[in-house]
């Protein structure tokens, strides 16, 4: 059933209780006609109450300066923070992603060898507590290299200090592997720009339009056979009234 059938189907219903009072009364048991889903019960937005972790406007603009390097504006879309990945990063870290509820974190660890198994850098710190430490420590190198802000530096430094990051060319402090906050930085600006509006990037769904995503949709099985066709279909959001 479409959305179209849906809509009649349910007016076809409305109708018949309006002419059948008695009948509808029987059938529903004396459950009210006129309800509704209380708001309690609704998806709610998770970035409402301003920033909770990003509160340092300082450590703020100068994530943004990268996340805006990392997806910058063009003809196809917005920039990151244009389309919200700073709010969406803020409201996971608040969250079990930023305490790392789901991560194991208990030693002991031995660094070379989880590396080696693992294939990639183990970390006992979770993600709220690496991006508070990797800004510091971005704050404080770009002070002590360029004398101020990284915010402050045009585009072309900031690729330049980007690209060496991704090297791990970059020194941050002996705690901070440059490399793997890069890899988490680029991974949450990724996120932020293509997930559900919900969670507080990707505003006016700006990248489900630019590659074309439908969205949250209940259902796609009048779609499912129409291969290789523009459906043209408006994305949809999990926000109530989106």
């Amino acid at each position: 059933m479409n959305r179209r059938e849906a809509i009649f189907s349910l007016s076809s219903i409305a109708a018949a209780f309006a002419v059948a009072p008695k009948l509808a009364a029987q059938e529903l048991r004396n459950v009210p006609l006129a309800t509704q889903m209380n708001t309690d019960h609704l998806p709610q937005p998770a970035w409402q109450q301003g920033y909770q972790v990003l509160t340092d406007e300082t450590a703020r603009k100068n994530l943004s300066a990268i996340f805006d390097r990392l997806i910058p504006a063009d003809r196809h879309g917005p920039s990151a923070t244009e389309a919200g990945c700073i709010e969406f990063v803020d409201s996971q870290l608040a969250g079990d992603y930023g305490s790392g509820a789901a991560l194991y974190l208990d030693g002991p660890l031995k660094p070379e060898n989880e590396q080696r198994l693992m294939g990639s850098p183990q970390f006992l710190t979770p993600p709220r507590e690496r991006y508070l430490t990797g800004l510091s420590a971005l704050e404080s190198w770009a002070q002590k290299n360029h004398q101020g802000s990284l915010h402050t530096l045009n585009a072309e430094q900031i690729d330049c200090f980007l690209t060496a990051m991704e090297k791990g060319a970059v020194d941050l402090g002996r705690d901070i592997n440059s490399q793997a906050l890069f890899e988490l930085m680029l991974r949450n600006a990724r996120e932020g720009y293509l997930a559900d509006p919900i969670y507080g990037g990707n505003k006016n769904m700006a990248g489900w339009k630019m590659i074309g995503f439908p969205g949250a949709r209940y259902d796609y099985r009048p779609y499912v056979d129409r291969h290789n066709e523009d459906l043209k279909l408006i994305p949809v959001s999990l926000i109530p009234n989106d």
